[in-house]
């Protein structure tokens, strides 16, 4: 689809949608998310060009299905798929993109460590998917010194983030944001960092007692995702990993300097959408989502999560979803899902499904909160088709509609019962949805009603 709209932009310096849209520009993609959001293409120009929308679209990632990311376009659900040491190879991590794209699934990150050559795991990743893709550099860049972190230099990230960015990554997740200053701040929290990347670069600096390379280098990292449109998705480094830790001086210190990153980014024209927490209780996550578009000047806000009790191992899904709904009803613009498999182990497909359809319910609970033109026809055609006993409808309508069936057939599998007015928990005779009262009736019981009183038994 892109390959004739990118080849007029190659070569001409910054290439960003940020860059046109500033230029009063409206690109084929900006126009393509107009139509899939169906809102105004000027609207998207003016939200991508103040930075309250990204759209994450790396010109060498041609085979792309342009989407939006921001509070004025649909909330958005991220999956993350990856190869480890232990586990997974490069066909299972494609059939993994695969499901999580037919499950709904608006970008995938893909998280590899290991299990095979990385470089061909990520480009058979990028060739096969229609939504953007975005990685983590640091992963890669650790594995380039046979993961000796202290042997890592500025050179050697940059060299995995350029690399990346060729390839046609999407965004990537840049933890410029931990600084040293900030390592003293997690003194008293229980969980410690628990981001695998702000992890890597914390113990880089403990170890050299020097800032935080991709902070002191973040204009050549700015330099590099303008030759692509390569859209910054900056990482919280010191999120909170429990919900003891939620909302803490940590986390808060690097929030301001996610902020100040955003808006130097800004003045070149680089996207930006800013992640966030991670475990937080369902009081503070207003102020979460809040205090992130007061420091990042509205920056969108990808979360994971956020986990809204720790008590849960294996059922991490849910509780995170009921954050994530949270998050998206007070304005969060992408929700980072979270599978069964959270705190335990690499998850498999079934649990990428179960992540991804807890995620798009959280998602689409909360375009319905905030009111989304459109948001709830869905919702209304599918009761509609409750009502009216056609079990058919019902599934085509649902956000799984295998496992919709599945569970339908599990007692009543014949056709016959495809037409049924009844299921299996009320049976023949006590479904209430069989109280059929027509208009006339009706009617007849107001006029009544407006007569006589009414008989008490």
């Amino acid at each position: 689809m892109r390959t004739e709209w990118v080849a007029k932009r190659r070569g001409q310096g910054n290439v960003s949608q940020m860059h046109y849209a500033r230029q009063g520009v409206i690109t084929e993609e900006m126009h393509y998310v107009a139509q899939r959001e169906n809102l105004p293409a000027d609207l998207i120009r003016e939200e991508v060009a103040r930075g309250r929308m990204i759209i994450p679209a790396n010109i060498n990632h041609t085979n792309l299905e342009p989407m939006a990311i921001g509070i004025a376009s649909k909330c958005k659900v991220n999956a993350n798929i990856g190869a480890s040491p232990n586990s997974s190879n490069l066909q299972e991590e494609v059939d993994k993109l695969n499901l999580a794209v037919k499950y709904g699934a608006d970008t995938v990150m893909d998280l590899s460590t290991g299990g095979g050559n990385l470089d061909e795991i990520r480009t058979a990743i990028i060739k096969a998917s229609p939504v953007p893709i975005g990685t983590v550099p640091v992963y890669q860049a650790l594995e380039s010194v046979h993961g000796t972190i202290e042997n890592l230099t500025a050179d050697d990230f940059l060299h995995i983030i350029e690399k990346h960015a060729q390839q046609g990554v999407d965004y990537q997740t840049i933890h410029a944001g931990i600084l040293i200053e900030h390592l003293p701040l997690v003194r008293n929290r229980i969980t410690g960092i628990v981001s695998r990347g702000g992890g890597i670069l914390a113990r880089w600096m403990l170890h050299h007692h020097k800032q935080n390379p991709l902070y002191t280098h973040f204009q050549d990292i700015i330099e590099i995702f303008k030759k692509y449109d390569v859209s910054f998705s900056l990482g919280d480094s010191l999120r909170p990993g429990c919900t003891h830790d939620a909302s803490d001086e940590a986390q808060l210190a690097e929030l301001k300097t996610l902020g100040q990153l955003t808006r130097k980014a800004w003045e070149d024209d680089v996207q930006v959408m800013v992640e966030g927490p991670g475990h937080v209780p369902m009081d503070q996550i207003e102020f979460n989502v809040r205090k992130q578009m007061e420091e990042c000047s509205e920056a969108p806000f990808y979360v994971l999560g956020p986990l809204v009790t720790d008590i849960a191992p294996g059922y991490d899904h849910i509780t995170s979803a009921i954050g994530a709904a949270m998050a998206g009803w007070y304005g969060t613009a992408m929700l980072c899902y979270v599978t069964p498999k959270e705190h335990l182990g690499l998850p498999n497909a079934e649990d990428v499904r179960n992540g991804l359809i807890a995620y798009k319910i959280a998602a689409h609970a909360a375009d319905i909160a905030r009111h989304r033109p459109g948001a709830r026809d869905r919702d209304d055609e599918l009761s509609k088709a409750r009502y009216n006993f056609d079990w058919n409808r019902q599934f085509e309508l649902s956000l799984d509609p295998e496992r919709a069936k599945e569970y339908h057939d599990e007692t009543l599998p014949a056709d016959i019962y495809k037409t049924a007015e009844f299921c299996s928990m009320c049976g023949p005779k006590f479904c209430p949805m069989q109280t059929k009262v027509d208009a006339d009736a009706l009617t007849e019981l107001e006029k009544f009603l407006a007569k006589e009183p009414v008989a008490q038994s």
